[in-house]
């Protein structure tokens, strides 16, 4: 890749390598230079900018990133995980699933050393997230990578083991068995089993049975042989000490196993670990009464997974195991406000509204949004294509006199409404999807149902676009050469105005009144632009594309 500043006579082409505001508006850095956009440049008055060419074995930086995603996660739903779609450079995985997220490290900073242009960043490994959390990025730092890279790291992927994987609950059920000494205080014994519950529901598991038993070695293993469960917990009354203590005697006077006992993690070093009947048996070290992380946690969420830690595993624990409170670190901040400092993490939420409640009036009789493209109706193309964006689900608004509209939308998985006063035209309809959308929706990707060369790709890439916490909140596609087209994403902010909708200006005015919120993304060709709203209009485009009825 070849940076330089240039005179405007040389630079379409290049991508623009710095964002400009101009009097007319902002050109985003990474933008081709068109004639379009060298005009707007004169016009502001410049006669040179810096960009970008790049060199004949250079891949663009959403492409590569494409590439390095789909070789990191294949089949994303097996391996736990959610690809997004390549924007500015950067992909994004997220956890399809509230699960044990797994790093191969090893793999992880192979791939880092490729190539400068190529990273990848993860949580660490071992961390339990939750659904839709960002567990990983790939970002292509400049504008593109050498192709020489991009394969280097294919075929390197294509030979380990996932690099990234998150494991889902493997057990939902526990029993608990807590011992008790002569004079103990049952609100100790009581605050000891409700932090374990507490821990027990931040992993999705449920306690199937509670037990409470002298401390004594054969009083608990009789509970470890009767207790309900499928992973058996134990919180004894008195710190265990020694693997002849009273419950690694009674793990294995039932019959049991104990694989460790100790740890070198700060605090719970008084943790052990065993089997007994099948069932993992984890000896919950004291501190596990306090709320505050300890090394029970991070045995707890692996066996929870299915990924029960052997000897050798806990032993590297050491590393990163001094979770004590100490003056050089704080203690870790609450449950609630580590979600809402990681709520920019999590993967939006994203309902799309398909407007399909127009009259086609232009057709001479024939209804546009019934027109067959390879046996299929435009309209059910259309809302395929959202269904296989990311989307989290697709609202229809439809005409109350539209059956056979209905009939092509039969057996997908869709919300149909009817809007009443479809007469008005299409902010009538925009008002009556709003209504009917997710309440939790983070945001709203609204399109038209007569644009025949939009595709599920095309959709995710506005989804990739959206990004509240960088001010991106309005994602508007446009063809090729920037011409302004749809579909356009809104982030909830704008529900209120959306939902206000009036007559046929539709989203208009709310795109106009906030530029700032704005970003425009180019899809291939004319593909934003392309709708077709009379019979010589697709006759016209079905000849120029082949396009069968």
């Amino acid at each position: 890749m070849n940076f330089a500043t240039l005179p405007l006579d040389l630079v379409e082409g290049a991508i623009l390598a710095h964002s400009l505001q101009l009097s007319d508006g902002r050109l985003a850095k990474g933008v081709v230079l068109d004639a379009s956009a060298i005009a707007r440049l004169r016009g502001a008055g410049l006669d040179q900018v810096t960009v970008a060419r790049l060199d004949a074995d250079d891949v663009g930086e959403d492409a590569a990133a494409a590439r390095l995603g789909s070789a990191l996660a294949p089949h994303p739903a097996t391996l736990g995980l959610h690809r997004a779609a390549a924007f500015t450079g950067r992909l994004n995985l997220y956890a399809a699933t509230a699960g044990l997220l797994r790093v191969d490290a090893a793999m992880v900073t192979a791939l880092n050393s490729i190539h400068p242009a190529l990273t990848l960043a993860t949580l660490e490994d071992a961390t339990w997230v939750a659904e839709r959390q960002m567990v990983g990025t790939v970002k292509i730092i400049p504008y593109a990578a050498p192709e020489t890279a991009i394969a280097a790291a294919e075929r390197r992927l294509s030979r380990a083991t996932p690099a990234l994987q998150v494991h889902p609950p493997a057990v939902r059920r526990a029993g608990l068995v807590l011992t008790v000494t002569r004079g103990m205080k049952q609100s100790v014994v009581d605050k000891g089993a409700a932090a374990v519950r507490t821990r027990l529901i931040a992993l999705g598991l449920t306690l199937a049975e509670e037990r409470r038993v002298p401390h004594e070695v054969d009083a608990v293993a009789g509970a470890l042989g009767e207790i309900d469960g499928e992973i058996v917990l134990m919180l004894t009354a008195s710190a265990t000490s020694d693997p002849a203590d009273v419950g690694p005697a009674a793990l294995m006077a039932a019959g049991g196993r104990l694989e460790r006992f100790g740890m070198p993690v700060d605090p719970g070093n008084l943790l052990f670990i065993g089997e007994a009947a099948g069932r993992s048996v984890i000896g919950l070290p004291g501190c596990a009464r306090s709320p505050k992380p300890n090394g029970a946690d991070w045995v707890l969420a692996r066996v929870v997974a299915g990924q029960a830690p052997d000897a050798a595993e806990i032993a590297a624990m050491g590393v990163g195991g001094l979770l004590k409170e100490i003056p050089a670190r704080p203690a870790p901040r609450a449950a609630a406000d580590r979600a809402e400092a990681s709520a920019g993490d999590a993967r939006p939420r994203v309902s799309a509204l398909l407007l399909a409640a127009g009259a086609s009036r232009r057709m001479a009789g024939r209804d546009k949004l019934i027109e067959v493209i390879d046996g299929q109706a435009v309209l059910r193309l259309q809302a395929e294509a959202l269904l296989k964006s990311g989307v989290e689900e697709v609202v229809v608004v439809l005409r109350p006199d539209a059956p056979a509209r209905r009939a092509a939308l039969a057996d997908l998985p869709l919300r149909l409404i009817e809007n009443p006063r479809a007469e008005e035209g299409m902010g009538a309809s925009l008002a009556a999807g709003m209504a009917a959308l997710d309440p939790r929706a983070d945001a709203v990707l609204i399109a038209l149902a007569d644009m025949p060369e939009l595709t599920a790709e095309d959709h995710a890439r506005l989804l990739a676009a959206f990004d509240p916490g960088e001010g991106r909140e309005i994602i508007r596609a446009t063809a090729a050469d920037g011409t302004p087209g749809h579909p356009v994403l809104f982030g909830r902010r704008f529900f209120e105005p959306l939902a206000m909708a009036a007559g046929d200006e539709g989203a208009r005015r709310v795109v106009a009144e906030h530029g700032d919120y704005a970003v425009r993304v180019p899809l291939p060709a004319l593909r934003a632009t392309t709708d077709l709203d009379t019979p010589e209009e697709w006759s016209a485009w079905r000849a120029a594309r082949g396009a069968s009825a």
